[in-house]
């Protein structure tokens, strides 16, 4: 038979209470008492039932996050981080992967309401997710707009095309192209295609986007690159929205004979750990992974705690040009 919280009251010499206390963490306990607790669970191998502590702390000490696609380097990389800090502050971390398929969204956020999680990090497209959303519950967007009151962390996305832009032209590159995802998605992302129009027209030359209808298909990474390629011959400077198209559109190129940088200057964006290894000599905008994780975090930990009013609703964090080959 497992051992029970009375079985540990007895064997360190306290009442039942006591255990209790120390174990929520509840109220004055001296060290003393709480080491002979802890001693005792130990010797006579009790485990405490999550289950039942959370129904006394009214709380599950449990984060959903859903992400759209875990072998995307950026998401990735995000989870690491939300699940590392989460577990440094006593939280674990019930991870959806949703393919960014909406019907898969709902079910999984359904999920974790039902499992009654603390607040959900959510980095999804799709806004309908949130007519599932209730009053006052913790929920923090990764930049993705989701409505108007929930808080959105992301990188300065409009610094980031302006400094990829800015890069390609001080290199001399005279057609240059932005490839994005859907505009019509409603994600402070696009301030990057934003950013390349702007700097694009102040300098008197003529902006040229194409969009890929599904950033996770690399398929139609490389269907859109190649008809890039075929309608733009005199293209001499592409900067792709993530590392990924950027990794294509380099691959591209290299079948064509195009060589990088003399005839064509590539800029990615996102920066990641994996990215950098992978293809160190690629130019890219580094988002700051590990602090947008950390600062989703404590605005989440903020709402759980109640504290809904005075959020900043828009956090935009810097971002880092890393100079290497492809440009």
């Amino acid at each position: 038979m497992k051992p029970s919280i009375d079985d540990v009251a007895e064997a360190a010499g306290v009442s039942r209470t006591t255990v209790s206390r120390v174990l929520n963490n509840r109220g004055y306990i001296s060290q003393k008492t709480k080491d002979n607790v802890y001693k005792a669970m130990k010797e006579i191998n009790y485990i405490p039932n999550d289950l039942a502590r959370s129904l006394f702390n009214k709380r599950t000490n449990i984060i959903g996050l859903i992400v759209p696609k875990t072998s995307n380097p950026f998401f990735g990389e995000l989870s690491f981080h939300i699940e590392s800090i989460c577990a440094s502050f006593g939280f674990k971390v019930l991870l959806c992967n949703s393919v960014n398929r909406m019907d898969k969204e709902e079910k999984y956020l359904e999920m974790l309401l039902r499992n009654q999680v603390d607040g959900v990090i959510v980095v999804t497209y799709n806004r309908g997710i949130m007519n599932y959303h209730r009053e006052n519950f913790p929920v923090v967007a990764v930049d993705h707009y989701l409505s108007e009151k929930i808080p959105v962390v992301g990188s300065d996305n409009y610094d980031g095309g302006k400094q990829a832009t800015e890069l390609l032209l001080k290199k001399g590159c005279r057609h240059i192209i932005h490839i994005n995802g859907p505009i019509e998605l409603e994600t402070p992302a696009n301030l990057r295609r934003k950013a390349y129009e702007d700097i694009m027209m102040e300098n008197g030359r003529t902006p040229i986007t194409y969009e890929v209808s599904n950033t996770f298909d690399q398929q139609i990474h490389r269907e859109l690159i190649c008809k890039l390629f075929d309608e733009q011959p005199e293209v001499d400077g592409i900067f792709a929205s993530d590392d990924l198209i950027a990794a294509s559109v380099m691959a591209e190129a290299k079948k064509r004979n195009k060589v990088i940088p003399s005839q064509l200057k590539v800029v990615g964006y996102d920066g990641t750990e994996t990215g950098q290894i992978l293809l160190p000599e690629l130019t890219t905008i580094q988002q700051p992974i590990d602090l947008i994780a950390k600062t989703a975090i404590d605005i989440l930990l903020k709402e759980i705690e109640g504290e809904f009013n005075d959020l900043p609703l828009e956090t935009c964090l810097p971002v880092t040009l890393i100079e290497g080959g492809s440009t």
